[in-house]
């Protein structure tokens, strides 16, 4: 199931509405089609750069390396503060397990939620998610990973981009809402008919002469939300600006005029 199959007309018509229809059902708007990544060391460099872009940007990512450091307590402030939160844990284990973790995070109402991309591990997060407004988002394939990479993971032979459609094929028959993809797939994906009505959140996401740093597979804004994003992951080009402020509205200003 993972042929480049060409899909009607109608069909990206759909998958536009659709995902207008998921902003409007989490209250989100097209600014908020960025989401900042946290990768911070600590939370109090976090919360300084969110409150940086108050009233600006809307949507973060807090992922692993905060975690151990408050993380949990950090993602419940923002959304207190009525934020919306991208919790990026990317859980794998055990279905019992799973499914029990994601009940308890669900309790936050975080808006997406990460899980490895294989189907025993999305069904008991789905279970475990019950009727939270939660979006469960499987991961395919890390975007700071190559083909010689996966060799060295014993992954099976194959491009990348098709390995990548697979993955997110078997995911989204599982129940998730949506896949975390790299730029470079996002044509082939929603190409699929299994994945043009759902959400793909797209990290490797690096401005017009940017450091590309530990990215392997990029894009710049433009064309990764060209190329069928819903939403992009952007970190360093921003936290790492002298003006965070600036470099988030620069890059909102090019997607909002696609």
């Amino acid at each position: 199931m993972t042929k480049n199959l060409s899909v009607p007309l109608i069909d990206v018509v759909l998958f536009l509405i659709y995902n207008r229809k998921i902003d409007i059902f989490l209250g989100m708007s097209n600014k908020d089609k960025i989401i900042v990544a946290l990768d911070f060391e600590s939370c109090d460099k976090a919360l300084a750069l969110v409150e940086s872009l108050d009233g600006y940007a809307n949507f973060f990512k807090i992922g692993l390396g905060l975690i151990g450091r408050g993380g949990l307590e950090l993602a419940s402030e923002l959304k207190k503060r009525g934020l919306h939160v991208f919790l990026d844990l990317k859980l794998f284990d055990i279905s019992n397990t799973i499914k029990n973790a994601v009940s308890g995070l669900c309790e936050a109402k975080f808006d997406f939620l990460t899980v490895q991309g294989d189907p025993q591990v999305i069904k008991a997060a789905v279970e475990g998610r019950g009727k939270s407004i939660t979006k469960i988002l499987a991961v395919t394939f890390l975007t700071s990973l190559n083909r010689k990479d996966l060799d060295q993971n014993l992954i099976i032979p194959g491009e990348i981009d098709a390995l990548v459609c697979s993955r997110a094929e078997k995911a989204i028959l599982a129940g998730a809402d949506g896949i975390i993809a790299s730029p470079k797939e996002l044509s082939i994906l929603r190409e699929n008919p299994l994945c043009i009505k759902k959400i793909i959140v797209t990290p490797g996401i690096r401005p017009a002469n940017s450091a590309v740093d530990d990215q392997k597979r990029v894009a710049t804004p433009n064309d990764a939300f060209k190329m069928g994003a819903s939403y992009l992951v952007i970190g360093r080009p921003i936290y790492q600006a002298k003006d965070p402020l600036s470099a988030y509205e620069a890059i909102k200003t090019q997607i909002l005029n696609i």
